[in-house]
């Protein structure tokens, strides 16, 4: 699975995904880094099918309003250290791209992974 991290989550998390097998980026691989608009995010999800994994709530509106990014993860945990952030996606990393296989939304606590649509 392909994945694109948004810039309120730390880059290390590329490795997490990449360790398990999966394509991901961050937006400082992109060329605004982490100033690219979200237009220029959910235009790449859509375009490589990638999930937009993200703590921004205005991607979730705008998925379910326009479809757009194509799939994506809601963090929903306030601000977390980076290592326990780490430990949160080590933990449910298989669980997500589960949910995923069969909807476009899921969000993500510290305990649970949530499929929403």
């Amino acid at each position: 699975m392909k994945f694109l991290i948004d810039a309120h989550l730390p880059p290390g998390l590329r490795s997490i995904f990449q360790a398990a097998g999966h394509d991901a980026i961050h937006t400082l691989d992109m060329a605004d880094q982490n100033a690219s608009p979200d237009g220029a995010l959910n235009e790449i999800s859509v375009n490589e099918m990638r999930v937009v994994v993200t703590k921004d709530t205005d991607f979730y509106y705008s998925h379910l309003l326009h479809g757009r990014p194509w799939k994506l993860v809601l963090v929903r945990t306030g601000n977390l250290g980076v290592k326990a952030t780490k430990l949160m996606f080590e933990t449910h990393l298989d669980a997500i791209v589960t949910a995923l296989e069969s909807c476009t939304l899921v969000e993500l606590d510290q305990q649970n992974v949530m499929m929403i649509s």
